[in-house]
């Protein structure tokens, strides 16, 4: 059963995010978790650091295979999920609360209105599995 909440936007490279304010949450999807298999290393950006939409802030590492992160949106990062560093499985375990990756500011709002829907992700990872 797909595990895709409606209150996220969706990437085709299989990242979600959630906006609060002036700043948004970036994760990977259940789907992008599941086909990784079991994350051991999470390679994240530091504070301060800035990046464009679509441009790679960081890496996963699972015992199948090394991924890149691509920012959803423009912005600065904010804050980053410490307790990836200890326990990556979270990634795993809770990919849209305690496996987020990181914060970045909102700079963009249209950037936003552009990403995928949840019905739209759905449908885009049936397409995926074809």
């Amino acid at each position: 059963m797909a595990n895709y909440p409606d209150n996220l936007q969706y990437t085709k490279d299989h990242e979600w995010l959630r906006v609060t304010g002036a700043t948004a949450e970036v994760g990977i999807t259940d789907f992008a978790q599941s086909a990784l298999g079991d994350v051991v290393y999470v390679e994240l950006p530091v504070v301060g650091d800035s990046f464009d939409q679509g441009k790679a802030f960081g890496s996963v590492e699972s015992v199948k295979s090394v991924s890149e992160l691509f920012s959803p949106i423009s912005g600065e990062v904010v804050a980053i999920n410490e307790a990836l560093a200890d326990s990556p499985e979270l990634v795993n375990t809770d990919p849209y609360k305690g496996g987020w990756m990181i914060k970045l500011t909102v700079e963009n709002a249209g950037q936003i209105d552009a990403l995928l829907s949840a019905s739209e992700y759905e449908d885009f990872v049936a397409t995926q599995s074809e």
